[in-house]
């Protein structure tokens, strides 16, 4: 499995524990081993750039999620085949921004948004009410679980 993290937003993260955080939920989700990953954080520029070109929505986003082989979750005994999962791009300042309206820390926010946005990668989603409640009970799972195993 590769998983590549690429801090280009001048924020001090750890990014090891993104790509542990990573390779956590694609074990969970039962992925190829050799499944690549690739985590962009980047600035507020950047972020607003990709939303305006991607989504055409104005202003700085905190996650995108940008697919490349359509994997979906495997099951236990029956991982999916090897691939390339595609690209999470983080922008910490929002992110930051966020969770002190959430009441935790900025670490803990860019953690949770790169597990909603693997988990949209994997064709996740929560545009319908009961999507939202599969995706973030799937997601709060497994960051919790992530985080209690270190």
């Amino acid at each position: 499995m590769s998983i590549e993290v690429n801090n280009e937003s001048g924020w001090a993260v750890d990014e090891a524990e993104f790509a542990a955080l990573a390779r956590y939920v694609l074990d969970e989700m039962h992925l190829h081993p050799q499944t690549d990953l690739s985590i962009m954080l980047v600035g507020t520029d950047v972020m607003t750039d990709l939303h305006v070109k991607w989504m055409d929505e104005p202003g700085p986003t905190d996650v995108l999620s940008f697919p490349m082989d359509e994997l979906r979750p495997g099951r236990e005994g029956d991982t999916t085949p090897a691939g390339l999962l595609g690209d999470v791009v983080l922008c910490p300042e929002v992110a930051a921004q966020q969770a002190v309206t959430a009441g935790h820390s900025a670490a803990e926010e860019m953690l949770l948004l790169t597990t909603h946005g693997i988990l949209h990668l994997l064709g996740y989603d929560h545009v319908e009410p009961e999507e939202e409640k599969e995706m973030f009970a799937l997601q709060r799972r497994l960051l919790l679980t992530f985080l209690a195993s270190r």
